[in-house]
């Protein structure tokens, strides 16, 4: 079965407590758990990491590429949370396992935010982009890779 990766970035290990007026009330294991069922349903299996620091998400998305290009991966969903308004790391790592389909989400919409969330490092070499559908944009990214 192939699988998908889910990583989300900084702080979203605080969904649910963290300004739910912005972010909702569900939580990280709520997010897993609405991962976990869509991809089911759709065939594939999920692995699921979060991390405050750069480093993991950098590796994992390393692995995941080399795992794509062995046919195990169908592609990442990708919150990189505060990262993606200032990590190029997150990006050069994404461009070079060049074919891999990430797919960036937020649970907000960025764009109706601060003018410092108008950018995004990610979105360049992103396959694709799910903005402001709280956590369903998970299952939405999760659908579109499904088809690809």
């Amino acid at each position: 079965m192939k699988k998908i990766i889910v990583m989300n970035g900084p702080n979203l290990n605080l969904l649910g407590t963290r300004e739910p007026e912005k972010y909702g009330s569900a939580t990280l294991a709520d997010v897993e758990k609405l991962c976990q069922e869509t991809a089911k349903n759709l065939g594939f299996s999920v692995e699921f990491l979060q991390s405050n620091h750069e480093g993991p998400l950098i590796d994992k998305i390393q692995e995941a590429g080399l795992a794509y290009k062995a046919g195990q991966v169908q592609g990442v969903v990708f919150n990189p949370g505060a990262y993606t308004h200032t990590s190029v790391a997150l990006h050069d790592a994404i461009a070079a396992v060049a074919g891999l389909p990430v797919i960036e989400v937020h649970i907000s919409n960025v764009h109706a935010r601060e003018a410092f969330r108008h950018h995004s490092y990610i979105s360049p070499v992103a396959a694709g982009i799910v903005v402001g559908f709280g956590i369903q944009g998970y299952a939405l990214a999760i659908e579109g890779l499904a088809k690809k």
